[in-house]
């Protein structure tokens, strides 16, 4: 998430020592680290809303698609239905005026 190198982290603690002093290192340390957590927490959450959301707009594409796909078989069925009842109609007219 951060880039930071031990060199980088290494300054700023001892930035923040001379700053605060070494009797309030460890509560800031410790606070420090509990909104650490929270944000990674909050990032982790928004990245697994985001993929399930993209999850589920794929899951829908794949519905319509399969949406799709019946409507054509159901078209490819009427249209065959309707070849082969013609085939029967031009076969029966054949034979009749034979």
């Amino acid at each position: 998430m951060f880039d930071f190198g031990l060199w980088e982290i290494a300054i700023i603690g001892i930035i923040t020592l001379i700053v605060v002093g070494p009797e309030k290192m460890p509560a800031i340390a410790r606070k420090a680290g509990l909104y650490f957590g929270k944000l990674n927490r909050f990032f982790n959450k928004v990245k697994s809303d985001i993929n399930e959301e993209l999850r589920m707009d794929e899951i829908k594409d794949e519905m319509s698609m399969d949406e799709e796909k019946i409507i054509i078989s159901e078209v490819t069925e009427v249209i065959q239905s309707s070849a082969d009842s013609l085939k029967e109609e031009n076969i029966f007219s054949n034979k009749k005026t034979k």
